[in-house]
């Protein structure tokens, strides 16, 4: 698996690069505390943001914890990768994805916000790397193009000896957690838009599930299919799975969005800029020390039964030397 991860990695060090300009400023912490990024929602799914710390309250294990730090992240700098599905199961969709793409960054990236822009089909590819500038992001979007050697669920034969690369989903997951993301501070966040389909990757969907929670990095999943890309021969509809991008939403702390007739792209990125600026950020230094790289799970709830947190459910204890 070494020698595999090495030859992903190398994948986004050919891709095209943008040097980034100004330097983020730096949050420093103390590499014991617990970082947790959360939203709150009322019984009518109404983001919440008016609390205080004294209405949180956070369990490791089922032991709970002392917040020792606490604030509002409505103006804190966001990192953000945005994964763009470019299979040829999602040809007649990239146009859309493309437009309302670059509305999002235009209204969500502020002053000391950086992005970056990743494509993925039968092989992942660095559009732009970290920049706060709309424009790079919007000429790299631009360069949205199919890349896909199959189609749709049944594309043919179904293969005995190797895994065809055909959606390399999990891997473009990896990738933007673990190369891009991993050394970052603050607050992190991947935009996913894809059907769901992976087909050929290499690493699994627990390995980039386990990258993104090393990373501290939220994963918001929008689940977008195009019904004329999943017919048989026979003309019988297949739909794909939403099931692995709930996974990883809900495993992170994120949301999985559906695309339909009632909840268009560009409302979903609406909504999603709404959540990144309504968001709260805890932090606690665990009773039983970090450092065993073991998984430890994670509940955050709110003295007000009345609300909903959505939090990520679990981080690893990572060892001083991959920190």
């Amino acid at each position: 698996m070494r020698i595999a991860r090495t030859a992903l990695a190398a994948v986004l060090l050919t891709a095209p690069v943008c040097s980034q300009q100004e330097e983020l400023p730096t949050i420093k912490v103390d590499v014991d505390l617990v970082n947790i990024l959360c939203a709150v929602r009322d019984r009518n799914g109404a983001l919440v943001p008016n609390l205080a710390k004294e209405d949180f309250v956070v369990k490791e294990d089922g032991q709970e914890q002392k917040i020792r730090y606490f604030a509002h992240e409505t103006d804190l700098p966001l990192t953000l990768g945005l994964l763009v599905d470019v299979s040829r199961s999602q040809a007649n969709l990239i146009e859309v994805e493309r437009r309302t793409a670059g509305q999002f960054f235009s209204h969500v990236l502020r002053k000391k916000d950086m992005a970056f822009l990743i494509s993925f089909g039968s092989e992942v590819e660095l559009l732009q790397d970290y920049t706060g500038s709309t424009r790079l992001l919007g000429d790299a979007l631009e360069k949205l193009e199919v890349r896909g050697a199959v189609g749709g669920v049944h594309p043919g034969p179904v293969p005995t000896i190797s895994k065809p690369r055909g959606t390399v989903l999990y891997d473009a997951v990896y990738l933007a957690a673990n190369e891009k993301l991993r050394g970052e501070v603050g607050r992190k966040a991947i935009v996913l838009i894809t059907d769901g389909v992976d087909m050929g990757s290499r690493v699994k969907l627990q390995e980039a599930l386990e990258a993104a929670h090393k990373s501290d990095t939220i994963i918001y999943s929008i689940y977008y299919v195009d019904p004329s890309a999943y017919y048989d021969a026979g003309g019988y509809f297949y739909y794909p799975s939403d099931g692995d991008l709930k996974k990883m939403s809900e495993e992170t702390g994120g949301r999985l969005f559906r695309v339909d007739k009632k909840n268009p792209l560009n409302r979903i990125f609406d909504q999603l800029q709404e959540e990144l600026r309504t968001q709260y950020a805890l932090a606690y230094a665990p009773a039983r020390a970090v450092g065993d790289g073991s998984y430890r799970k994670l509940e955050v709830r709110t003295t007000r039964k009345d609300l909903k947190v959505q939090a990520r459910k679990g981080y690893y204890a990572s060892r001083r030397e991959d920190i």
